[in-house]
Formats: C-alpha cells, structure tokens, sequence
C-alpha cells in the first residue's frame, strides 16, 4: 500500500489539483468536503477505489467525531495530513464583526485541526513518519489587508497550533508546516469583490493573483519524503508580493 492522505476541504480547488499532484497507485485519499462533494467525482472515476469522500460539516462537533471514528475503524491509518477548509473571506468593518461567523470559522479551520491532529498525529509519531501541512495565508505576512479581523484571527491561531505541534513532534519522525499562498483566484473568492480581487491582482509583482497550479506542487514538496528536514515552517507563495 502506498501513501494515506487524509485530506480535508478536498473539494476545493486547491483540494482536487493536489489530489490530481499526488495521486500514485497504490495511494489512498480520505477526502472530506461539506455539501460539494460532485467537485470530486471526476477525481473518483479517474482514480477508482483510490478515494473514499465524506461529506462532513465541520462546524458540527457530533459530525466531525463521527467522521473521525469512522476513518479510524474502516480506514487505513492516515500517513499524511492536509488542512484546507476555511469559511470564505468577508470583508466586513471591525464595528460590524460578526461573532457567531467566527465562531463558526474557528470550528471550521482550528478546532477540527484540533480533533483531527489529537486523532491521527499520534499514530504517525508512532510509526516514526508523517506529514501535516495547513493552508495559511499571506494575510499573516506582514500588514494584513483592511477589514479582514475574523479571518487573519483564525489563520493566525492554525498558524499558532502548527509552531507547536512542530516543536513536539519533530523528534519522531513527524513534519508540520504551513502554505501562505497570496489571492488565490478559486471559488473561495465568490464572497470577494471583483474590485479587491482585480486590485490585489495589479499590486502584485507579477502582474496577476496566485492559481492553484502556483501553489499545488508547493505543497507537494512538503509532503514528500525529500522535505523530511524541514518543519515549523510556513512558505510564502505570493509572486513577491509579501516575504
């Protein structure tokens, strides 16, 4: 048996093009998404039995432990693990913050990370290898855009769990790190202004917005076995626009 990717958020479109990156035969993908799993039906014809999608809503507790027993006892255990979803950003003023969104976001992108790493992690020390990478952003580089608190709160809390568990399982074979990629043009921007979308585009160096094959083989990297020395690290991927 090859690699065991567990895999959440994978209906995105960074989701589906990593997937596509990494897939070997032999290779297992337990892949969650929430409501929009038909985004990786071609992937599943493509690769059959290779796989197995759940779709979970994580800002539900009793969801994601069921989805978390249920890998445990009818799946493989998890080699790999990659941490994507995130409520779509809203551009919204401080003095109109919306704390019951937060709250929902923080399930979303850190308390699942939670659960997820105390339920899997463990068993990749134990094996003596593993890979986790969470999906950052450029936000936390630097001087973060207007009116995005809730989001840049939430990254920078994930940001915060990455350091650690980096730092307490770096001695067992286990690697954690984090991609920062600029604006991405994916479907997660259909709550974003065309206009900040263009605006981003023309301030970066390079003339335009990151796309998921910028970021993708990136992310490959991190989780091969030739960045087994590399760790606690968070990777830029902004056409130079935030280092």
């Amino acid at each position: 048996m090859g690699n065991v990717y567990l895999i959440t958020g994978a209906s995105s479109d960074v989701g589906c093009a990593l997937i596509e990156r990494l897939y070997q035969e032999g290779d297992i993908f337990i892949a969650q998404g929430a409501g929009d799993l038909k985004g990786l039906a071609d992937l599943c014809q493509a690769h059959p039995g290779a796989i197995r999608t759940y779709d979970v809503d994580l800002t539900n507790e009793a969801a994601l432990c069921a989805f978390i027993e249920d890998v445990q006892k009818n799946c493989p255990a998890p080699t790999h693990f990659v941490h994507l979803p995130a409520l779509r950003v809203v551009n919204t003023k401080f003095k109109k913050f919306d704390e019951e969104r937060f709250e929902l976001d923080l399930s979303v992108q850190v308390r699942s990370a939670v659960a997820l790493c105390k339920a899997f992690v463990p068993g990749m020390a134990k094996a003596k290898k593993g890979r986790v990478l969470f999906m950052l952003t450029s936000y936390l580089l630097g001087m973060p855009p207007k009116n995005t608190a809730a989001y840049v709160m939430a990254k920078s809390a994930l940001a915060g769990l990455a350091k650690s568990l980096a730092a307490d399982y770096a001695s067992f074979g286990v690697t954690v790190n984090c991609v920062a990629p600029s604006m991405m043009e994916t479907k997660f921007l259909a709550e974003t202004s065309d206009l900040i979308v263009q605006a981003s585009a023309e301030a970066n160096p390079m003339g335009r917005n990151a796309r998921p094959s910028d970021v993708v083989p990136a992310m490959a990297f991190l989780l091969s076995d030739e960045a087994g020395f590399i760790t606690g690290v968070t990777l830029p991927i902004t056409g130079g626009s935030a280092l």
